[in-house]
């Protein structure tokens, strides 16, 4: 994302102090992020929020000081890679429908020639209206994307559609859109993630460590390639990427029918899930009440999902995980062959700073033809991009 250059329009809407949460997360991420408001907007905003935030002058009309441009709804579009409008209003979006060019910002959009995304926010009838709706149809038969509105209470009191869709939305649909290259287009990927619970009694359960963090980067690079994602975790505490279809298990039986259940159709298969090894054979139907003695359960082993992929797989690309505490390379391999794997990627997860719960990681890839490349410790969504680069250049891949 970095030196990116984004254009933020803000129009006459409450959800206008929402923009600034916006310009904040993508100025966090290293993209350049110019304001336009619209005389309304200021209303709602002071320009000087968005001008601290996004470290540039905010244009509000074709005269806005310290700006430095001759022809600035030129020079503006042609400047940047994306323009967003945050929120757009029934008025912006008539004029946008219907070519009008009363301001600063709908005469950039008529200028503007790549990528326009828009965010409506209002009223739920207004929303609602035929006219508005005709208008997005028509906004989106020219190629604008929309980032729908979300339900929920309005400003107005009323509760219903028309609520500014979440901020961590718009800024995925902007990141989305500025990432390149798509090298995934078409393609797709099925990803899992977290650990599994199998159940001692319907109160407890046995389980693992594993927060699911890389299984979620992993979900998340391959959509901003231009995959389309499914998910399949269990229990975590994340919140489901943007874009991605995302299925919750608790079991590792239930895990492995949901990949059963997608696996035909999926080009490539990322096993990043620490699923249960063994389960209970015999699970209360009860909460098992504590005595005096000794509590002895029998475990029995849980399908294997990743070899059963292997031994099905045809022309599917599939990737596993080895979270091993001793000999890791050496058990790597041995899981990388047994399993038929394409790829597979090893890490000590008794490192603090690479195992389970931790934002970096720091593996080694290993390869059929014996092949290894140890990777520096970097941050799981740096890790994430790099593993389907690597991907991108497998035989099996190109061949699909």
């Amino acid at each position: 994302m970095a030196k990116k250059k984004v254009m933020v329009g803000v129009t006459g809407g409450i959800a206008a102090y929402k923009a600034a949460d916006l310009v904040s997360s993508l100025v966090k991420q290293d993209i350049d992020v110019q304001v336009i408001m619209t005389e309304k907007a200021e209303s709602f905003i002071s320009p000087l929020t968005f001008e601290a935030l996004s470290g540039n002058p905010v244009w509000q009309d074709e005269f806005s000081p310290g700006g430095g441009l001759s022809v600035p709804h030129v020079q503006l579009a042609e400047q940047a890679d994306l323009f967003v409008i945050v929120p757009a209003t029934a008025n912006t979006l008539a004029k946008l429908a219907w070519g009008l060019a009363d301001n600063l910002l709908s005469s950039i959009a008529l200028v503007y020639n790549k990528t326009l995304l828009i965010a409506p926010a209002m009223n739920t009838n207004m929303y609602n209206h035929p006219a508005v709706q005709e208008n997005l149809a028509t906004l989106r038969r020219r190629g604008v994307r929309i980032i729908e509105p979300a339900s929920g209470r309005l400003a107005c009191g009323a509760t219903g559609v028309g609520k500014l869709a979440p901020v961590e939305d718009i800024v995925a649909a902007i990141r989305w859109h500025l990432f390149e290259p798509k090298g995934l287009q078409g393609k797709k990927v099925i990803v899992t993630a977290g650990g599994t619970r199998e159940a001692i009694d319907p109160v407890r359960f046995i389980g693992n460590r594993s927060s699911g963090k890389m299984g979620f980067a992993l979900a998340e690079a391959a959509w901003l390639r231009g995959a389309d994602v499914v998910l399949i975790s269990g229990p975590v505490g994340l919140a489901p990427p943007f874009g991605v279809t995302c299925h919750y298990v608790e079991s590792a039986a239930q895990m492995r029918q949901l990949v059963l259940d997608h696996y035909e159709e999926a080009d490539i298969v990322v096993k990043a899930a620490a699923v249960a090894d063994y389960r209970v054979a015999n699970p209360g139907t009860q909460k098992i009440k504590k005595t005096d003695n000794d509590l002895e359960l029998l475990l029995t082993k849980n399908p294997d999902i990743l070899k059963e992929l292997g031994e099905k797989k045809r022309h599917q690309v599939l990737i596993g995980f080895a979270a091993e505490t001793e000999e890791l390379l050496a058990n790597a391999q041995e899981k990388l062959v047994k399993k038929n794997l394409d790829l597979i990627v090893a890490n000590d997860v008794t490192r603090q700073d690479a195992g389970f719960n931790a934002d970096t990681n720091e593996v080694t890839l290993l390869f059929p033809d014996g092949k290894q490349e140890p990777l520096p410790l970097m941050s799981k969504e740096s890790l994430a991009h790099h593993i389907f680069q690597v991907v991108e250049q497998l035989p099996r891949f190109k061949r699909n």
